[in-house]
């Protein structure tokens, strides 16, 4: 069965390709009406802890080790996940995250540890592993 996990910044436009779209942090986008999002769920559950999201302040070269704290921070908190969980099993789905960095936020790292929950027989570098 084919996975299909996306990534999208909360300002883009929705598409029908986006599947079931569940917003992936802790707190509400800047300047996003509430009305805008009435069809997104919003897992603030699913997003780093307040003390980590503040420590990594989308720093490149704190990366890897924010990614490590935040998979041990997932592994307790997976029952949170279990919407996305649910609908990649049904089909396409959109995580959103509101950073302006496409590369190091916490909906790729999210996407990581998901896929590798997922797909856990397929090959991976996810430190989810280690």
């Amino acid at each position: 069965m084919e996975i299909r996990l996306q990534l999208k910044r909360v300002y883009d436009p929705p598409s029908e390709e986006d599947g079931a779209r569940f917003l992936v942090e802790r707190l509400w986008p800047r300047g996003v009406a509430k009305a805008d999002l009435a069809e997104v769920q919003w897992l603030k559950d699913a997003a780093p802890s307040p003390e980590l999201r503040k420590w990594f302040h989308h720093d490149p070269q704190r990366w890897d080790e924010f990614r490590r704290r935040y998979f041990a921070e997932l592994k307790h908190r997976e029952e949170g996940l279990s919407p996305i969980l649910n609908a990649a099993h049904h089909g396409a789905v959109t995580l959103l995250y509101s950073s302006h960095d496409g590369t190091h936020n916490n909906a790729v790292a999210l996407r990581e540890f998901i896929q590798h929950l997922l797909c856990p027989s397929e090959p991976s570098s996810c430190l989810c592993l280690q």
